[in-house]
């Protein structure tokens, strides 16, 4: 047999100035990357008051152009790309023929094609099944030539004025050019914030300004985690994988009705089916007895049947007790059901409850 090949891990633009700010560094999506600074929990709780700096560059960024750019990826997504407004963003997911979710993804429609955000370790996949289903006519750029940094949390807008002027006036999910930078007021924490995106050569200085502001702290991917949880945002690879679909997963707000009626993207049949006679499984939050957080794998209970698992979990900094994310079946689905969750051999209680867990405080546009 042929002895395995170790892929080495790669380091990202910042990597030498998160070692300089006494980061812990760990291997994340085959790239070094920070897991925190001054510790998870105080890095969580200054997020949710102050601004968080993080770095997102192992992300993909892609620009794809071309006539009927539009068009063609709704073959592939579910989403109405064709109707996305000028400088406007919108989540959507990539399918496999059967309906399951092979990646999340933010897309927004710019003046030079639809630049998409796509999750770190699973851009290259992503980008072969971009080149092998879209038609020959349509570019694909990997922008590798930038980084990606994510600036969160109520003072984010304070903080980043002062150094890009205007951004403060975008709402959520909108997106500008601010010189040689590409700017949206989006993020994973359920926070007000942006990401930003900066020529690799530039970026350190940029976040050495950024982390002059008062307002601004490094943030790792430990306190990432933790936020997005709270914010009930599902991570892929773990809540999200190619046997789960946007119906099963609880988003359909990504699939709008114009797409639903027509169909026309892969699983279309499977997921008009869970529209129409409802999931087999359903994607649930759930609030845990105590401080022992309940992790990946482990099983949901109700009564003597096991009726689902846990998908993500852990202690929530903001709350002060476990949360966990997982899918049950229907019937074990509804706000306030009581079940249990099996951590290391011991039944903790635990209750179905809504998401998020911590409000979104995103910038939204007033309605006219």
């Amino acid at each position: 047999m042929d002895e395995p090949v170790e892929t080495p891990t790669e380091t990202l633009p910042l990597d030498g100035w998160h070692r300089a700010q006494s980061a812990r560094m760990v291997a994340f999506a085959g790239y070094h990357m920070p897991i925190q600074y001054d510790g998870i929990i105080a890095e969580h709780l200054w997020t949710r008051t102050h601004a968080g700096l993080f770095d997102v560059s192992h992300m993909g960024q892609l620009l794809i152009g071309g006539a009927g750019a539009g068009e063609a990826l709704e073959t592939l997504l579910p989403s109405d790309i064709v109707a996305i407004g000028q400088e406007r963003q919108r989540y959507s997911l990539l399918l496999d023929e059967s309906g399951g979710i092979l990646d999340d993804l933010m897309i927004t429609r710019r003046d030079d094609g639809y630049y998409m955000v796509v999750n770190g370790a699973t851009k290259w996949d992503d980008i072969g099944v971009l080149r092998e289903f879209l038609p020959d006519e349509i570019t694909i750029n990997h922008l590798d030539d930038r980084a990606l940094i994510a600036l969160q949390g109520p003072e984010a807008h304070v903080a980043l004025e002062r150094l890009v002027p205007g951004v403060a006036a975008l709402y959520f999910m909108q997106s500008g050019v601010f010189g040689d930078l590409w700017v949206s007021r989006s993020g994973y924490t359920g926070e007000d914030g942006f990401e930003i995106s900066v020529p690799a050569a530039q970026v350190e200085s940029f976040v050495a300004d950024l982390v002059a502001q008062p307002e601004v702290k490094p943030i790792g991917l430990g306190a990432r985690d933790s936020l997005r949880l709270e914010a009930g945002l599902p991570l892929y690879g773990h809540d999200l994988d190619e046997t789960i679909d946007p119906v099963e997963a609880g988003l359909t707000f990504a699939i709008q009705k114009r797409r639903r009626d027509a169909g026309g993207f892969p699983g279309a049949e499977r997921i008009q089916a869970g529209f129409r006679d409802g999931p087999k499984t359903r994607r649930v939050g759930l609030i845990i007895d105590g401080r022992l957080p309940a992790r990946e794998g482990a099983t949901i209970h109700a009564g003597g049947v096991t009726v689902g698992r846990v998908t993500s979990g852990g202690f929530s900094p903001s709350l002060n007790h476990a949360i966990a994310m997982g899918y049950v079946t229907p019937e074990h689905a509804a706000a306030g059901t009581l079940l249990e969750v099996d951590v290391r051999g011991k039944r903790l209680a635990a209750s179905v409850a809504p998401m998020p867990f911590v409000p979104h405080t995103y910038h939204r546009q007033p309605k006219a």
